[in-house]
């Protein structure tokens, strides 16, 4: 009998390979950092191709680790960064051009045009998102527009698009299969929420051929195998899932009003939300999985710089050596002494949505330390995951009594607690920190019979340790209501 699931995690900064057991325990992990690029400012690419070679340096390492075959693995769940967007050659299997990142501005002035004829009324009803350079389909655009002859190759049939969730899958098959899944689709601003199926009127508005997109399966299920030279023999790939619904899954939140936090790159708050579209102004609308060909929703809000801005810290202002140093930093000092950083080095996510917000730090003194920019920094996490809560209470009209949290920066304990005082409320910290990597692991593993059900998954999913808010409300109320003054000072920075 086979003795784990593997889990691939694609990850914007990392690819990593986790092996879960029955208990829904990490038994081995490896990760591998990649090259991040920023050709120009607000863009930011990877190559395909180092994707591809990380993940699957990834997979061979972690069954080396535990001194596993894959004989041992009962399937592949898949778990990605999303909305980055691939394009490649059916017949070579080579991409056309750089994977251009979720994080990448390039195609702002391209949203303005489509804005300005209307379509954003249309996106917003049919596929839950707002119209943005975040999702998938302006980069789709921006590709045909700008890859030589890539316009008439894509409507000729030869060029195929794919978050990375079907690149890998394309790679994993020696080019077989070209799918995804109702959560990954559901983030490419092309997809109808409502029929489950791409929206031929937007494909048109995008300029998108039909024939590029691949087709779309369900969350858990046998979808194929892998090439038996890659690990040694066929593993059943069985469970997709873009990260941050993997990690809805990876939480046990399965059920309506049930809500989980991931601290990636990126910040990601979900709340499942049933068998119902929700509506919302601020917030989007997602697919949380696709189970038996069933689809079932999610509120969210996407804070588009969390772990990203730690990573700033060390990289561009050399504050800290490694990323982990940041809580004994920001510890340093009692209080950010009125101190504000708002990260919005690409733009602001959720609730705000504006693509021209830029970075910035406020209230600084000649007193201001490094101490005090790290507080602020890992404060401003905690301050954009409440701007997200207080905007999905007014749209369910109903307060999360906890917050369940997840991925490598809730490690920090500093930075939980900062959160527990912010929201005012307990944070249960996941007792498997890359839930991520689990809920894809859980999908591939209901797929196969590894775990039976819903409950068996439910009864896997543990948690090491509770925040109890300290703050008073008073302080709580007079913090949050300097950032908001913050963030003013940052919204439309680069508009002309």
């Amino acid at each position: 009998m086979s003795r784990y699931i593997l889990a691939l995690d694609q990850g914007t900064s990392s690819s990593r390979a986790v092996l879960f057991d029955r208990a829904g325990m990490a038994a081995a992990s490896v990760s591998r950092e990649f090259t991040q690029s920023y050709p120009r400012p607000g863009w930011v690419e990877h190559d395909p191709e180092d994707i591809w070679a990380s993940q699957l340096a990834c997979a061979r390492e972690v069954l080396e680790a535990a001194d596993a075959g894959a004989r041992d693995v009962a399937a592949i769940g898949i778990t990605n960064q999303r909305e980055t967007t691939v394009v490649w050659d059916r017949d070579s299997g080579k991409p056309v051009c750089p994977a251009i990142v979720w994080q990448c501005r390039r195609t702002a002035d391209l949203c303005e045009e489509l804005r300005a004829v209307g379509l954003e009324p249309v996106i917003r009803e049919r596929t839950g998102l707002v119209l943005d350079p975040y999702f998938s389909g302006t980069k789709i655009r921006w590709i045909l527009a700008n890859v030589a002859h890539a316009r008439e190759r894509a409507e000729a049939g030869e060029l195929a698009f794919g978050t990375v969730d079907s690149w890998l899958i394309h790679r994993l098959t020696g080019g077989r299969l070209h799918v995804t899944d109702a959560t990954n689709a559901s983030r490419t601003m092309l997809f109808n929420l409502r029929e489950g199926v791409w929206d031929e009127d937007l494909l048109e508005a995008l300029r998108v051929p039909r024939a590029m997109m691949p087709e779309v399966v369900d969350s858990s299920a046998v979808i194929g195998e892998t090439e038996p030279e890659l690990l040694g023999e066929p593993i059943v790939i069985g469970g997709v899932a873009g990260d941050q619904q993997a990690a809805l899954f990876g939480q046990g939140c399965f059920s309506a009003g049930e809500a989980k936090n991931t601290y990636g790159t990126g910040c990601f708050v979900l709340q499942h939300a049933g068998a119902n579209v929700p509506a919302s102004q601020t917030l989007l609308t997602t697919v949380a999985s696709r189970l038996h060909g069933e689809l079932a929703y999610a509120l969210e809000g996407s804070v588009f710089i969390a772990g990203a801005a730690v990573q700033w810290l060390r990289d561009g202002l050399g504050l800290i050596q490694s990323a982990h140093e940041v809580e004994e930093l920001a510890e340093s000092v009692p209080s950010s002494e009125g101190v504000y950083v708002v990260p919005a080095f690409v733009g602001l996510g959720a609730p705000h949505w504006d693509m021209y917000a830029r970075g910035a730090i406020l209230g600084l003194t000649r007193g201001t330390t490094s101490g005090h920019i790290a507080r602020a920094t890992l404060e401003s996490l905690a301050f954009q995951t409440r701007d997200v809560l207080e905007e999905m209470a007014k749209d369910t009209g109903r307060r999360l009594a906890e917050l369940r949290v997840d991925g490598g920066a809730t490690r920090n304990d500093l930075l939980m607690q900062i959160q527990a005082d912010i929201l005012g409320i307990p944070v249960l910290r996941a007792a498997q920190a890359e839930t991520t990597a689990q809920g894809a692991a859980f999908l591939a593993g209901m797929a196969v019979g590894f775990w039976r059900d819903l409950d068996d998954v439910r009864r896997a999913v543990r948690f090491d340790r509770t925040f109890q808010p300290r703050m008073s409300a008073d302080e709580r109320e007079t913090m949050y209501a300097g950032w908001h003054r913050a963030v003013e000072r940052a919204k439309g920075w680069a508009a002309e």
